[in-house]
Protein backbone atom coordinates (compact mmCIF):
# COMPACT_ATOMS: atom_id res chain seq x y z
CA UNK A 1 0.00 0.00 0.00
CA UNK A 2 2.96 2.42 0.10
CA UNK A 3 2.49 3.08 -3.80
CA UNK A 4 -0.92 4.31 -2.65
CA UNK A 5 0.56 6.66 -0.16
CA UNK A 6 2.96 8.17 -2.69
CA UNK A 7 3.51 11.70 -3.98
CA UNK A 8 3.23 12.09 -7.73
CA UNK A 9 6.25 11.68 -9.03
CA UNK A 10 6.20 11.42 -12.64
CA UNK A 11 5.27 13.89 -15.76
CA UNK A 12 3.19 11.38 -18.33
CA UNK A 13 0.94 8.10 -18.32
CA UNK A 14 0.60 6.22 -21.47
CA UNK A 15 -0.65 2.99 -22.77
CA UNK A 16 2.15 0.39 -23.66
CA UNK A 17 0.97 -2.81 -25.72
CA UNK A 18 2.11 -5.95 -24.47
CA UNK A 19 1.80 -9.10 -25.28
CA UNK A 20 -1.37 -10.41 -23.62
CA UNK A 21 -3.08 -6.51 -23.17
CA UNK A 22 -1.89 -3.05 -22.46
CA UNK A 23 -0.04 -1.87 -19.69
CA UNK A 24 0.48 1.62 -18.09
CA UNK A 25 3.70 3.17 -17.56
CA UNK A 26 4.32 6.25 -15.45
CA UNK A 27 7.61 7.84 -17.20
CA UNK A 28 8.25 4.69 -18.47
CA UNK A 29 7.98 2.47 -15.39
CA UNK A 30 4.85 -0.01 -15.48
CA UNK A 31 2.58 0.58 -13.05
CA UNK A 32 1.69 -2.44 -10.23
CA UNK A 33 -1.32 -3.34 -8.39
CA UNK A 34 -0.66 -3.54 -4.49
CA UNK A 35 0.11 -6.79 -4.46
CA UNK A 36 3.10 -5.82 -7.06
CA UNK A 37 1.54 -7.57 -9.86
CA UNK A 38 1.88 -5.92 -13.43
CA UNK A 39 -1.34 -4.26 -14.20
CA UNK A 40 -1.92 -5.45 -17.60
CA UNK A 41 -5.74 -5.04 -18.89
CA UNK A 42 -7.23 -6.42 -21.91
CA UNK A 43 -8.04 -3.41 -24.30
CA UNK A 44 -6.39 -0.24 -25.14
CA UNK A 45 -9.72 1.67 -23.76
CA UNK A 46 -9.74 0.61 -20.41
CA UNK A 47 -5.89 1.40 -20.36
CA UNK A 48 -6.66 4.58 -21.46
CA UNK A 49 -8.89 5.60 -18.63
CA UNK A 50 -6.47 3.97 -15.69
CA UNK A 51 -4.00 6.43 -17.38
CA UNK A 52 -6.48 9.31 -17.69
CA UNK A 53 -6.82 8.76 -13.74
CA UNK A 54 -2.85 8.72 -13.15
CA UNK A 55 -2.86 11.71 -14.95
CA UNK A 56 -5.26 13.62 -12.82
CA UNK A 57 -3.52 13.25 -9.51
CA UNK A 58 -1.84 16.22 -7.90
CA UNK A 59 -0.02 15.67 -5.10
CA UNK A 60 -0.45 12.61 -3.10
CA UNK A 61 -2.39 10.02 -4.82
CA UNK A 62 -5.75 9.60 -4.05
CA UNK A 63 -7.16 6.13 -4.92
CA UNK A 64 -11.05 7.23 -4.21
CA UNK A 65 -10.33 9.27 -7.62
CA UNK A 66 -9.08 6.33 -9.31
CA UNK A 67 -12.02 3.83 -10.13
CA UNK A 68 -10.69 2.27 -13.01
CA UNK A 69 -7.29 1.58 -11.69
CA UNK A 70 -9.02 -0.11 -8.30
CA UNK A 71 -11.37 -2.03 -10.73
CA UNK A 72 -8.18 -3.25 -12.41
CA UNK A 73 -6.54 -4.20 -9.05
CA UNK A 74 -9.53 -5.98 -7.97
CA UNK A 75 -9.68 -7.81 -11.24
CA UNK A 76 -5.57 -8.95 -10.54
CA UNK A 77 -5.22 -9.48 -7.40
CA UNK A 78 -8.59 -10.47 -6.20
CA UNK A 79 -10.73 -11.87 -8.42
CA UNK A 80 -8.19 -13.56 -11.17
CA UNK A 81 -7.01 -15.41 -7.99
CA UNK A 82 -11.05 -17.02 -7.10
CA UNK A 83 -13.02 -17.11 -9.94
CA UNK A 84 -15.09 -19.37 -9.01
CA UNK A 85 -16.29 -18.71 -5.87
CA UNK A 86 -16.63 -14.64 -7.23
CA UNK A 87 -19.23 -15.92 -9.73
CA UNK A 88 -20.96 -18.38 -7.20
CA UNK A 89 -21.21 -15.24 -4.63
CA UNK A 90 -22.51 -13.09 -7.69
CA UNK A 91 -24.84 -15.72 -9.08
CA UNK A 92 -26.62 -16.35 -5.29
CA UNK A 93 -28.28 -12.25 -5.92
CA UNK A 94 -30.42 -14.44 -8.75
CA UNK A 95 -32.35 -16.60 -6.04
CA UNK A 96 -33.26 -13.72 -4.02
CA UNK A 97 -33.26 -10.75 -6.96
CA UNK A 98 -34.69 -7.11 -6.24
CA UNK A 99 -37.11 -7.56 -9.21
CA UNK A 100 -38.62 -10.88 -7.62
CA UNK A 101 -39.73 -9.64 -4.11
CA UNK A 102 -42.82 -7.65 -4.45
CA UNK A 103 -45.05 -5.22 -2.19
CA UNK A 104 -48.33 -6.26 -0.69
CA UNK A 105 -49.50 -2.61 -0.19
CA UNK A 106 -49.86 0.09 -1.02
CA UNK A 107 -51.65 -0.22 -4.85
CA UNK A 108 -49.42 2.85 -6.35
CA UNK A 109 -46.05 0.66 -5.19
CA UNK A 110 -47.39 -2.26 -6.18
CA UNK A 111 -48.34 -1.08 -9.74
CA UNK A 112 -45.43 0.82 -10.24
CA UNK A 113 -42.52 -2.02 -9.22
CA UNK A 114 -44.33 -4.34 -11.98
CA UNK A 115 -44.31 -1.45 -14.79
CA UNK A 116 -40.25 -1.79 -13.81
CA UNK A 117 -39.43 -4.63 -13.11
CA UNK A 118 -41.77 -7.03 -15.23
CA UNK A 119 -40.22 -6.07 -18.31
CA UNK A 120 -37.00 -7.08 -16.93
CA UNK A 121 -37.90 -10.51 -15.79
CA UNK A 122 -39.48 -11.44 -19.00
CA UNK A 123 -36.40 -10.60 -20.89
CA UNK A 124 -33.98 -12.80 -18.67
CA UNK A 125 -36.64 -15.57 -19.33
CA UNK A 126 -37.20 -14.92 -23.16
CA UNK A 127 -33.19 -14.04 -23.58
CA UNK A 128 -31.55 -16.41 -21.29
CA UNK A 129 -34.42 -19.47 -20.80
CA UNK A 130 -34.09 -18.29 -17.21
CA UNK A 131 -37.47 -17.64 -16.18
CA UNK A 132 -37.30 -16.41 -12.16
CA UNK A 133 -40.68 -15.94 -10.39
CA UNK A 134 -42.16 -12.85 -8.47
CA UNK A 135 -43.58 -12.86 -4.89
CA UNK A 136 -45.02 -11.17 -2.31
CA UNK A 137 -43.46 -10.42 0.95
CA UNK A 138 -39.99 -10.12 1.88
CA UNK A 139 -39.44 -14.49 2.68
CA UNK A 140 -36.59 -16.43 0.60
CA UNK A 141 -38.42 -18.72 -1.78
CA UNK A 142 -36.03 -20.53 -3.89
CA UNK A 143 -36.31 -19.99 -7.62
CA UNK A 144 -35.90 -23.38 -10.09
CA UNK A 145 -32.46 -24.75 -10.08
CA UNK A 146 -33.08 -24.64 -14.11
CA UNK A 147 -32.89 -20.50 -14.26
CA UNK A 148 -30.37 -19.84 -11.48
CA UNK A 149 -28.11 -22.56 -13.24
CA UNK A 150 -28.41 -20.43 -16.60
CA UNK A 151 -27.96 -17.31 -15.36
CA UNK A 152 -24.61 -18.40 -13.52
CA UNK A 153 -23.67 -20.17 -16.55
CA UNK A 154 -23.67 -16.23 -17.74
CA UNK A 155 -21.31 -14.59 -14.94
CA UNK A 156 -19.21 -18.11 -15.17
CA UNK A 157 -17.91 -17.12 -19.11
CA UNK A 158 -17.05 -13.77 -17.70
CA UNK A 159 -13.31 -12.62 -17.64
CA UNK A 160 -11.73 -11.73 -14.20
CA UNK A 161 -11.90 -8.10 -15.40
CA UNK A 162 -15.27 -8.43 -16.56
CA UNK A 163 -16.55 -10.10 -13.48
CA UNK A 164 -15.17 -7.27 -11.21
CA UNK A 165 -17.11 -5.11 -13.02
CA UNK A 166 -20.04 -7.28 -13.22
CA UNK A 167 -19.92 -7.90 -9.54
CA UNK A 168 -20.43 -4.11 -8.55
CA UNK A 169 -23.35 -3.61 -11.36
CA UNK A 170 -25.31 -7.18 -9.57
CA UNK A 171 -24.26 -5.81 -5.84
CA UNK A 172 -24.70 -2.21 -5.96
CA UNK A 173 -28.68 -2.58 -7.93
CA UNK A 174 -29.05 -5.23 -5.79
CA UNK A 175 -30.38 -6.95 -8.42
CA UNK A 176 -28.80 -9.96 -11.07
CA UNK A 177 -30.86 -9.52 -13.44
CA UNK A 178 -30.36 -5.46 -13.84
CA UNK A 179 -26.60 -6.33 -13.82
CA UNK A 180 -27.29 -8.60 -16.44
CA UNK A 181 -29.11 -6.16 -18.28
CA UNK A 182 -26.72 -3.22 -17.74
CA UNK A 183 -23.77 -5.77 -19.64
CA UNK A 184 -26.15 -6.07 -22.80
CA UNK A 185 -27.49 -2.91 -22.72
CA UNK A 186 -30.74 -3.28 -22.83
CA UNK A 187 -31.81 0.26 -21.27
CA UNK A 188 -29.14 3.32 -20.86
CA UNK A 189 -27.86 2.68 -17.83
CA UNK A 190 -29.22 5.04 -15.91
CA UNK A 191 -32.86 3.88 -16.38
CA UNK A 192 -31.26 0.65 -15.12
CA UNK A 193 -29.91 2.85 -11.92
CA UNK A 194 -33.90 4.51 -11.47
CA UNK A 195 -35.37 0.94 -11.81
CA UNK A 196 -33.05 -0.66 -8.86
CA UNK A 197 -34.69 2.18 -7.13
CA UNK A 198 -38.18 1.75 -7.42
CA UNK A 199 -38.99 1.55 -3.63
CA UNK A 200 -36.52 4.28 -2.53
CA UNK A 201 -38.17 6.63 -4.74
CA UNK A 202 -41.91 5.38 -3.99
CA UNK A 203 -40.63 5.90 0.08
CA UNK A 204 -38.89 9.68 -0.78
CA UNK A 205 -42.03 10.79 -2.66
CA UNK A 206 -44.36 9.62 0.62
CA UNK A 207 -42.23 10.76 3.28
CA UNK A 208 -39.84 13.29 1.99
CA UNK A 209 -36.10 12.88 1.17
CA UNK A 210 -33.57 11.90 3.66
CA UNK A 211 -30.46 13.80 3.19
CA UNK A 212 -27.56 11.53 4.55
CA UNK A 213 -29.54 8.34 2.57
CA UNK A 214 -29.61 10.55 -0.62
CA UNK A 215 -26.04 11.25 -0.51
CA UNK A 216 -24.94 7.66 0.13
CA UNK A 217 -27.19 6.64 -3.51
CA UNK A 218 -25.17 9.34 -5.09
CA UNK A 219 -22.18 7.55 -4.26
CA UNK A 220 -23.47 4.56 -5.27
CA UNK A 221 -25.17 5.32 -8.71
CA UNK A 222 -21.61 6.96 -9.69
CA UNK A 223 -20.29 3.59 -8.59
CA UNK A 224 -23.19 2.29 -10.52
CA UNK A 225 -22.13 3.85 -13.58
CA UNK A 226 -18.47 3.40 -13.51
CA UNK A 227 -19.01 -0.69 -13.19
CA UNK A 228 -20.74 -0.35 -16.86
CA UNK A 229 -18.17 2.08 -18.31
CA UNK A 230 -15.56 -0.42 -17.12
CA UNK A 231 -17.08 -3.59 -18.17
CA UNK A 232 -17.86 -2.08 -21.75
CA UNK A 233 -14.09 -0.80 -22.09
CA UNK A 234 -13.40 -4.64 -22.16
CA UNK A 235 -15.35 -5.16 -24.94
CA UNK A 236 -13.08 -2.81 -27.22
Amino acid sequence: MADWAAKRFWKEATVVPEADGFAVHLDGRPVRTPAKAPLIVPTQTFAELIATEWDAQEGKIDPETMPATRSANAAIDRVGQVHDEVVTMIAEYADSDLLCYRASYPKALIERQKAAWDPLLNWVADEFDAPLEPRVGVIHMPQSRSSLDRLHAQAAAMSAFELAAFHDLVSLSGSFVIGLAATRNTHPIEALWEISRVDEMFQSEQWGEDEEAAEEAAIKRASFLNAHKFFHAMQK
